[in-house]
């Protein structure tokens, strides 16, 4: 087996690396939306309310990411302490379990 990402997402880094982009361009997008608001505020109602939606989607989509992106840092945290355990407890080791006398 490589070690090698094959695609995109085949480690939690390179998930955690796109989850981040994702979250910087929708920051530019709220950025960007933000103003169109203030500039809607004084030509028309209903694109106002249009707008006003998209950044309340932008908005959810964002918290989204944030929940994703902390999510696999726990993973990738959890991997790496697993990781260790294993290479400090190596292949003799074994494992007690209640049933052993």
């Amino acid at each position: 087996m490589s070690t090698q990402p094959d695609t995109l997402f085949d480690s939690v880094e390179s998930a955690h690396e796109y989850i981040q982009l994702l979250r910087d361009v929708i920051a530019d997008a709220r950025k960007e939306i933000a103003t169109d608001v203030a500039a809607a505020a004084t030509n028309g109602a209903r694109r106002l309310d249009a707008l006003r939606l998209v950044e309340y989607k932008l908005t959810k989509l964002e918290q989204h990411l944030q929940s994703s992106s902390r999510l696999l840092n726990d993973l990738r945290t959890m991997r790496r302490l697993l990781l260790e355990e294993r290479f400090e407890s190596g292949p003799a080791v074994r494992v007690r379990t209640g049933t052993e006398g």
